[in-house]
């Protein structure tokens, strides 16, 4: 009996390194035609001078204020930036704004009667309360 040898393999190689994956060449920059040219700077357009901007006709349409908002900011008629603006210099000028919550107001008798009777409101609600004196 013959005995079958295994028919050899052949030993494995090393795998064969694969080639480097081949970069993209670089690209060369295009030939410079009149239409490839980046275009000249442009000047900027003249600009209009900043014209101040207008105000709303309703903020600055005067109103009157009512006799306890006249002991506040005055008795004539003004528009309503102008009343917030001298109810603001009033409580600067008093010391009224808090310490602690800048945005609370604490009314001294004069403001108590503006503000409905409240000893402290916000800015917030202020104006809002402020606008019940104008008419």
């Amino acid at each position: 009996m013959a005995v079958k040898k295994a028919a050899k393999k052949p030993a494995k190689k090393p795998a064969a390194k694969k080639p480097a994956a081949k970069k993209a060449p670089a690209k060369k920059p295009a030939a410079k035609t009149p239409a490839a040219k980046k275009p000249a700077a442009k000047k900027p357009a003249a600009k209009k001078p900043a014209a101040k901007r207008k105000p709303n006709a309703a903020f600055m349409k005067p109103v009157m204020p009512s006799a306890t908002l006249a002991a506040v900011v005055g008795s004539s008629p003004m528009p309503r930036t102008e009343v917030t603006s001298k109810l603001w210099a009033y409580i600067k000028k008093n010391n009224l704004q808090d310490k602690v919550n800048r945005r609370n107001i604490n009314a001294d008798d004069k403001l108590k009667a503006v503000f409905g009777g409240k000893g402290t409101v916000s800015m917030f609600e202020m104006t809002k309360l402020v606008s019940k004196h104008l008419k």
